[in-house]
């Protein structure tokens, strides 16, 4: 008996976070029908989470009705994001990038098959909005962090198998790397120029160029920094030749150049 009441509140617990992550995808709010809907839950259930999140500020419902991400959870989220201590340490390297060279930077780490983006930095002017967001995720093996981050742990061409497994690999645009061998030989050479590049792999009209960034320990990366270029405004070509430069910033920020 007491099994089953653990389970259920688990089972709860879990219909509750599942609304509040569904609740993040619909930043103009949605209505308790669409919710259940999207849920499969019945509305009494699902309005049941929704009324737990309001209780705790992390809800609330605008002048239609419709539920959206209350204020409480912002305030959490945004104050917890801005006292990482990863966070804290990469912004002054990302405000010297981001000047230097008028593009979006960003500072990433390694989860899984995908990078997650924990900092994000755009110029002041000239900037094109890219896909990436804080919290966002992309693929490893198309990107320049995840490509610099990958070549840390996947060293032989099994490790790669391994690691793609029966999923295969997703290709965003034409450019991207589709077969273990393809990751494995740019991983080889990612190691060997200490570097990693996204040449139009993620996404088109844009190139990055990353370095592992080791907040923690000398010896293991705790995510990766990079530039991401518009190819006809900063071509990759110019990231790889001003790499000296974008070492020294990303070891010592606070030296004027």
């Amino acid at each position: 008996m007491e099994a089953d009441e653990s389970e259920g509140k688990l089972v709860g617990s879990d219909r509750v976070l599942a609304v509040l992550a569904e609740l993040a995808k619909h930043p103009n709010g949605v209505g308790l029908e669409d919710m259940a809907r999207v849920m499969a839950s019945p509305k009494p259930t699902v309005h049941r989470a929704l009324a737990s999140l309001r209780r705790a500020g992390f809800a609330a419902q605008d002048g239609y009705g419709r539920y959206v991400l209350g204020d409480e959870f912002l305030r959490l989220a945004f104050a917890h994001h801005e006292a990482r201590p990863d966070h804290v340490r990469v912004q002054p390297v990302l405000q010297r990038l981001c000047e230097r060279y008028g593009e979006t930077v960003h500072y990433a780490a390694l989860d899984g098959r995908d990078v997650v983006y924990r900092s994000k930095l755009d110029p002041t002017s000239g900037a094109v909005r890219l896909t990436s967001v804080v919290g966002g995720r992309n693929p490893a093996h198309c990107t320049a962090v995840g490509k610099v981050l990958l070549a840390q742990t996947l060293h032989t061409e099994q490790q790669v198998r391994d690691w793609v497994g029966g999923r295969g690999l997703h290709q965003p645009t034409e450019r991207s790397i589709g077969s273990t061998e393809e990751l494995h030989a740019e991983l080889v050479r990612t190691r060997e120029r200490g570097y990693g590049v996204d040449d139009q792999e993620n996404e088109p009209g844009v190139n990055c160029l990353a370095v592992a960034v080791y907040l923690a320990s000398p010896t293991v990366p705790s995510g990766a920094i990079s530039i991401s270029g518009l190819t006809y405004r900063t071509p990759l070509k110019q990231l790889v030749d001003d790499l000296a430069a974008i070492r020294a910033i990303v070891a010592n920020p606070s030296e004027t150049q």
